[in-house]
């Protein structure tokens, strides 16, 4: 992994790239390809089945070891306590998962929030917040927040809670902070943002130079969720709904990771510079080859477990 750093008078830029192998075998790509086979195939696809097929998200990572797995509910809103033997109870990552809005759970991100909360010395809560389209915007986020809440609540500092996602799940960590900023109430000690899907209209120009090379998403799969999540009422550009319309001075140092061959990379590249030039302090990692939320690949690639590495070391900076 290389490292390059810029800094600002307030803020602290990294950029690094994490390379794998090119003989490693890439199992979230399988699957992905597998899923994408799926839908192109499968007439009269149900929301039940559509949902069915990407709870099998957690199948490319490995079952981390010495880790608990405890089902329960933080401010109302239910999900898996993921707790790692030894680690912190007072520090908490508030995970929320991935899927377009509508799809995913906390049972197929538990293994990977395990993992992350592992490796930080951390225990992670993640949400099964409300999906759309039964739940447009902003049942996810009021829900994410509800969650913040209840463990300030239960005695958990704002400062030792990380929110942290994945790809719609990265959207709603960015956008929790956010909320909490425009409410003016106590923020998170950190952000992390796993391949952020940000844009609500849809232009990333990444859409287009990488849609060779990403196993599964396409701007039609975007198309879809993003009726869904937002419907006819909800105006794409809304700052909470996409974050990169939105103000991040004084926001929570961020740390942004990405596959340098996903359709969605400009979304996190894009987010990088704002936060920078609102002086956050902002890391970005790209990870060389890589797909959509490659850290799923944990406990089998290189490249996951380094990235995964690489955020437990600017944890603890």
């Amino acid at each position: 992994m290389t490292t390059e750093q810029a800094t600002t008078e307030q803020a602290t830029t990294e950029q690094a790239t994490t390379t794998q192998a090119a003989t490693e075998n890439d199992p979230l790509k399988d699957l992905y390809t597998d899923w994408s086979e799926i839908l192109a195939t499968t007439e009269g696809l149900t929301v039940r089945l559509f949902r069915s097929i990407f709870d099998e998200w957690h199948q490319p990572t490995a079952e981390p070891t010495d880790v608990t797995y405890e089902e329960g509910v933080v401010g109302g809103v239910p999900g898996i306590w993921c707790r790692p033997v030894g680690s912190d109870a007072g520090q908490v990552l508030l995970y929320t998962h991935g899927g377009g809005f509508s799809v995913g759970s906390a049972s197929s991100h538990r293994k990977l929030a395990a993992h992350v909360a592992k490796a930080l010395g951390v225990q992670s809560f993640v949400l099964d917040y409300r999906l759309a389209p039964e739940h447009p915007h902003p049942a996810g986020l009021e829900d994410a927040v509800s969650v913040f809440h209840g463990l300030v609540d239960s005695g958990i500092s704002p400062q030792a809670i990380t929110t942290i996602g994945d790809s719609a799940g990265g959207n709603l960590a960015v956008a929790t902070a956010l909320a909490l900023k425009e409410r003016g109430g106590p923020l998170p000690g950190a952000v992390i943002a796993f391949s952020p899907w940000l844009d609500m209209e849809n232009k990333g120009v990444t859409l287009e130079t990488n849609d060779a090379t990403d196993a599964l998403i396409t701007r039609g799969l975007l198309e879809g969720m993003i009726a869904g999540v937002l419907g006819d009422s909800v105006d794409p550009t809304t700052p909470l709904a996409n974050p990169l319309y939105a103000d991040f001075t004084g926001f929570p140092r961020l740390y942004i990771t990405a596959g340098s061959v996903e359709s969605l990379l400009d979304n996190a590249t894009r987010l990088h510079d704002l936060a920078t030039a609102a002086r956050v302090d902002s890391t970005l990692s790209i990870g060389e080859g890589q797909q959509h939320v490659y850290p799923f690949n944990a406990g089998r690639t290189r490249a996951a477990d380094d990235e995964i590495a690489a955020v437990a070391a600017w944890y603890a900076r």
